[in-house]
């Protein structure tokens, strides 16, 4: 039962997206397009692969199977390609990346490692992001590419799908009566003071990061500006204000003083790659594939 490369892309994403319209932007196809060769392959396969309702995309028994004995085949193919090509255009030189914290350099440096395997000419040069200034160096040309917090809305910018997500916690004064709390909520964000980021911040940003109001419309008192997360932990310890953070900020910056708390109620924080329009290079693709393959 011979399958076309274009089924099998397509299932392969639509299994990893689980959404057709995400699933479709990933292939610039349409969605009536996506839906076609899905059907198709089920044809093929004789089963269903997914089930499909108005709120959810979900893979069948068979079709985890088949995604269980593809995935391993097509990402040697991908790879194999990514060699002969990067052969023949002599893929080599410095490409320098961008991170925006610890779990991301992980993310980064494991795909590193991985490219100096498959593309053996290029060296990785990674440099972390200040936090006042998300998109400055990448503007400029420091950065090739950059591994960052979701959303972002620049129009000078591409944008990569989301390869991750992780939950979020507050961080507060392990004194303040929230401290104590298994989980907070976004209302609770009105009994704090939150420390907000002083720089070249966008709106939109900050207001991810900095909410000025709660859900149900109560203000959120904003404190002081910090420009790195050092300076934030020290204000957070001595009682100044809090913080958003993603979960894993608990384990690289535990200390004194701080308390984390989940979050029951506020979206993860998501995380893609970031760079320049027009510099989506032949280099650039491979880190993207590469980070792909790291993050699962």
């Amino acid at each position: 039962m011979p399958i076309e490369r274009d089924e099998l892309e397509c299932f392969l994403l639509l299994a990893e997206e689980l959404h057709f319209g995400r699933t479709a932007e990933r292939m610039r196809l349409s969605k009536a397009r996506v839906s076609q060769l899905v059907q198709r392959l089920e044809r093929r396969v004789g089963a269903p692969l997914f089930t499909r309702t108005s709120r959810r995309v979900a893979l069948t028994s068979i079709g985890r199977q088949l995604r269980a004995d593809l995935a391993p085949h097509h990402r040697a193919i991908e790879e194999g390609l990514d060699r002969a090509a990067a052969t023949a255009r002599g893929i080599e030189g410095v490409l320098h990346v961008g991170f925006s914290n610890p779990l991301t350099g992980e993310i980064v440096m494991k795909a590193t490692e991985a490219l100096r395997v498959s593309h053996p000419g290029l060296a990785v040069e990674v440099c972390e992001v200040p936090l006042g200034d998300p998109y400055g160096q990448l503007r400029r040309g420091e950065f090739d590419v950059q591994l960052t917090e979701l959303p972002v809305r620049e129009e000078d910018l591409g944008i990569g799908p989301q390869l991750f997500a992780e939950d979020r916690v507050l961080a507060l004064p392990a004194t303040h009566p929230l401290a104590a709390r298994d989980t907070v909520t976004l209302e609770d964000l009105a009994a704090v003071t939150l420390l907000t980021l002083a720089g070249e911040v966008p709106d939109y940003w900050l207001e991810h990061h900095v909410p000025a109001r709660t859900p149900s419309g109560r203000p959120i008192e904003r404190g002081p500006g910090v420009v790195n997360m050092q300076e934030g932990l020290i204000l957070v310890a001595a009682g100044k204000g809090a913080f958003l953070a993603p979960a894993h900020t608990a384990t690289y910056y535990a200390r004194p003083g701080v308390a984390y708390v989940p979050f029951a109620d506020a979206e993860p924080t998501g995380y893609g790659l970031v760079w320049r329009l027009g510099h989506d290079t032949g280099v650039v693709a491979a880190f993207a594939r590469t980070a792909r393959e790291v993050t699962g």
